[in-house]
């Protein structure tokens, strides 16, 4: 929080007359006019040359007065039994999971304190798809699963036999761990668990709710996009890397709740401080509108009667390691350490019991607290909205673990705790019973089960719900890509030239132009991308409001309130976040989309794998473009800018289809092929291409060639017959390099050589283990035959394959390659110099290729050993280079 230097009062008489003057006009025309006064003055004195330090920071109460809360038109006592039952079979989900053998794990005190919160909004505010404005979008404290799964229970969603089988996913009827998208396609609608994707991606999906409203492609209503975080999650960057982006963008349909229960996973989250006030400061300085909610209804008559405002400097005094330990003891202990501090406050409270006290709630655990939250987040215009509701770790768990630094892992309870925590929440369950911890389902036909029935009728249904109606797209044939699949002759271009080419084909293709979302990290000039400027328009909730520098020009800089263009400035795992929302809109907005995201392939599956990682689990669908991919294609620029392992990372996500393409057929082919997977045949996956910024000629495609591009593999040259043969495989732009190593075998040694092209040797792993898998569990048949061995079964000689990555890429086929299988790649770090010379250094250029040739045939036997020392000098072999992994 900021220091404000304060002074003594020179006047207080002065001072009295100023505040009495403010007072009455608050009295009289509202504190709206009281505030446009004071900034008034405040900007007088700034501007007389005043300093005046900005506060953030409100006082440590609630936001919104007691005599301006909305009321609730809910059945309080219903809503409450409800919430107790919720509260209930959350917790005994969770303990009867672990008393069975297995250790799975599982959370209990997240939900416990955040019931409330949760649902005041299922009763209240949260629609689903079959209301009128759509569906919200909720991006769910991952730790509080349990408590959705319990209400799902009750609302007949999910049966007794899944919640008993509460991690226990394998055998088919399991709930998943957290919310995961992949396991659970119908309920869940976005990964969360992961700490800080949740925040980010709920900032850039509510601005793609906007994008789509302004492109006309979906109707303007008032959706929202629910957050729910928690205060400890707010260290993570991207939970607040991004808060910006939402005031500037005045994102009023995105509302972050953020549960305040002042503790982390390990203890105290501002142990010295107040998280609350932290936060506050935070989004009041990103332009968010914020709502406190600390105090609950039980402390409204105290606070009525603090006059001199001494209960308020006690508040502000007591940091949250206080708040916490009080919360962890009893009434008693509260009286004498938080009211005793001062004899005024100890006699305020004189007149209550030990138990009165305890019952002073927090505001997070109060659900009329709540639904005046909700409402006024809900009229927000212009502003995002951010709720920080004041609650307790552990509510409800007693001794076994309430406001306790180890309440977080707390996963058994004894029998006494249970008890305790039936007694508090009055579940009907009786002593008997306790032992086994069973779940309480009312009738159907009981008050309670009617009524929440009937408020998410009337809300549009259930939440969290996933809904997908498989709608398909006409994708152009490949025939539609022509001039790029005819090659380009003599002409030099590059692949990722190749690739803009494709895109602007794609963007006149009618059934599809308006669905496609091209997105940028600062860097569309880079990839020559900027002609779509102008054409497609970058889009601005706001349009352009000035006159761009370079207007005059063919290519200038155009910002447009219907851009098509994503352009998002630099920040990678904003990018992501975007493409993510697009890749994710078939099912969030039934409205499918195909986003193109291309970016340094250094920054990407490196830099931002988490969200890559989700990004599977959220079943996403689009196209990520690694550009200057490769550790030696982006000459000059260094070691933390080149790119050598991206596709072994990308090859970790099952669903990631990765090419590394060498020609501009193969990149028209992969993209083909790609949209005819994601948005003709509806498959689940998304495809990554690296894309490489250096310039040479292209090949036509020749017939044939088009199922091999897609395998992963196929034979670019024949290179005949004869009594000295070689196989040599590559990919990207390191395929030329073995293009050329053929030629100098040729000439040099009569070597004939075939020259494969590997677009995908992930893909190629990946059929050959499918294979070796179907062989193992039919080894009383006839063995299937990896798509690897078929290529190379009847090729002679020794294979080779060098690529711009670690040799562990071109190693994944190695178990696939008949005889001698010799892998070149670029293992190490970066470093700055020419394309030849870091090909040199990494050993990876068509000397190296052409010499390793050489010494495989010399140990084939087909070529003498004087061979080698003849290769040597040929090629230039340093023999005492250091290797390069360890320069």
């Amino acid at each position: 929080m900021t220091n404000i230097k304060t002074f003594p009062d020179m006047d207080p008489v002065e001072t009295q007359e100023w505040l009495d003057a403010l007072t009455a006009v608050i009295n009289e025309e509202g504190p709206e006019r009281a505030h446009f006064l004071i900034e008034q003055l405040i900007d007088l004195n700034r501007r007389s040359g005043g300093h005046l330090p900005y506060q953030a920071t409100t006082a440590y109460l609630n936001t919104i007065p007691v005599g301006e809360e909305k009321k609730s038109p809910g059945n309080n006592d219903l809503e409450w039994r409800i919430r107790a039952i919720i509260r209930w079979n959350a917790m005994a989900m969770v303990v009867r999971a672990n008393r069975r053998p297995g250790a799975l794990g599982g959370h209990i005190a997240s939900f416990a304190s955040a019931a409330t919160i949760y649902d005041v909004g299922f009763n209240h505010f949260f629609r689903g798809a079959d209301h009128p404005s759509g569906g919200d979008l909720m991006y769910v404290q991952g730790h509080s699963a349990p408590g959705f799964y319990a209400r799902a229970f009750l609302e007949g969603r999910i049966n007794e036999e899944q919640l008993d089988n509460f991690r226990r996913e394998v055998d088919g009827e399991g709930l998943s761990s957290y919310p995961h998208p992949w396991l659970m396609p119908d309920f869940w609608q976005f990964a969360t668990v992961s700490m800080g994707l949740g925040p980010i991606q709920a900032i850039y999906q509510a601005r793609f709710m906007k994008y789509l409203q302004n492109r006309g492609l979906i109707e303007k209503t008032d959706k929202k996009v629910y957050c729910f975080l928690g205060d400890g999650e707010t260290d993570e960057p991207e939970s607040l890397g991004a808060i910006s982006l939402a005031g500037r963008e005045k994102l009023d349909n995105l509302v972050f709740v953020i549960n305040c229960n002042l503790q982390r996973l390990d203890g105290p989250v501002r142990g010295n401080g107040k998280i609350i006030q932290e936060l506050e400061g935070v989004f009041r300085g990103a332009g968010w509108n914020v709502i406190k909610v600390i105090w609950g209804s039980y402390w409204d008559k105290l606070l009525a009667k603090d006059k001199d405002g001494l209960l308020h400097k006690r508040m502000e005094e007591a940091v949250d390691g206080d708040y916490q330990n009080y919360k962890s003891k009893d009434g008693a202990y509260v009286r004498e350490h938080f009211f005793g501090k001062y004899p005024e406050l100890k006699e305020m409270v004189s007149n209550m019991t030990d138990d009165d006290i305890w019952r002073l709630n927090r505001g997070g655990h109060d659900p009329h607290k709540m639904f005046a939250a909700y409402a006024a987040a809900n009229k927000s215009d212009g502003l995002p909205t951010v709720i920080l509701a004041k609650t307790v770790k552990g509510y409800g768990m007693g001794h076994a673990g309430q406001a306790a630094n180890t309440t977080h892992q707390q996963k058994k309870m004894d029998t006494d705790a249970i008890r305790h925590f039936r007694d508090k929440f009055r579940v009907p369950i009786k002593d008997e019973q306790l032992e086994e911890v069973p779940y309480y389902k009312p009738a159907d036909d009981s008050e309670e089960m009617k009524y929440l029935q009937q408020r998410r009728e009337e809300l549009g249904g259930y939440l969290p719900r996933r809904v997908v109606n498989n709608n398909t797209m006409e994708i152009p044939e490949l025939g539609a890509f022509e001039s790029i699949t005819k090659g380009t002759g003599d002409r030099e271009i590059s692949t990722t030239m190749a690739f803009v080419r494709t895109l602007s084909l794609l963007l006149r293709d009618k059934n599809i132009k308006k669905r496609i979302v091209p997105i940028l990290c600062d860097e569309g000039r880079t990839f020559g991308m900027e002609g779509m400027f102008r054409q497609l328009g970058i889009y601005s909730h706001q349009g352009q409001v000035y006159e761009p520098e370079d207007s005059d020009q063919l290519m200038f800089y155009k910002e447009s309130a219907d851009g098509q263009i994503l352009q998002e400035g630099i920040t990678e795992a904003g990018a992501m976040s975007s493409w993510i929302a697009a890749a994710t809109s078939y099912a969030n907005y039934n409205v499918p989309m195909i986003p193109f995201y291309i970016y340094y392939s250094m920054f990407g599956h490196q830099r931002i794998g988490d969200l890559c990682w989700a990004a599977g689990d959220m079943r996403a669908k689009g196209f990520l473009l690694g550009g200057t991919a490769g550790r030696t294609t982006l000459n000059g620029e260094g070691l933390q800018h080149q790119d050598g392992h991206s596709h072994l990372i990308a090859s970790t996500v099952p669903n990631c289809v990765s090419y590394d393409p060498t020609y501009a057929h193969e990149v028209a082919v992969i993209i083909q092929h790609g949209l005819k997977r994601m948005y003709a045949d509806n498959e689940d996956v998304y495809f990554y291409l690296t894309l490489m910024n250096e310039n040479y000629p292209h090949p036509a495609m020749t017939e044939g060639q088009e199922a091999g591009i897609i395998k992963g593999m196929y034979r670019l040259k024949d290179g005949g017959k004869g009594k000295l043969k070689a196989q040599l495989i590559g990919s990207g732009t390191i395929l030329r390099e073995i293009e050329a190593a053929a030629d100098m075998l040729a000439d040099d040694f009569k070597v004939k050589c075939d020259i494969w092209s590997a677009t995908s040797l992930t893909e190629l792993k990946r059929e050959g283990q499918s294979t070796d898998r179907h062989n193992r569990l039919n080894a009383d048949k006839k063995p299937q035959i990896s798509y690897v061995e078929q290529c190379l079964a009847k090729a002679a000689g020794p294979v080779i394959a060098a690529t711009d990555y670690t040799h562990d890429f071109a190693e994944q086929i190695r178990p696939w390659v008949p005889g001698s299988y010799t892998t070149l790649g670029t293992d190490g770090f970066g470093r700055s110099d020419t394309r030849e010379q870091l090909r040199s250094f990494f050993e990876v250029d068509r000397y190296h290729i052409a010499y390793t040739t050489v010494v495989e045939l010399v140990r084939a036997g087909d070529l003498p050993k004087t061979a080698i020392g003849k290769a040597k000098k040929a090629y230039n072999i340093d023999d005492a280079a250091a290797d390069p992994r360890t320069r």
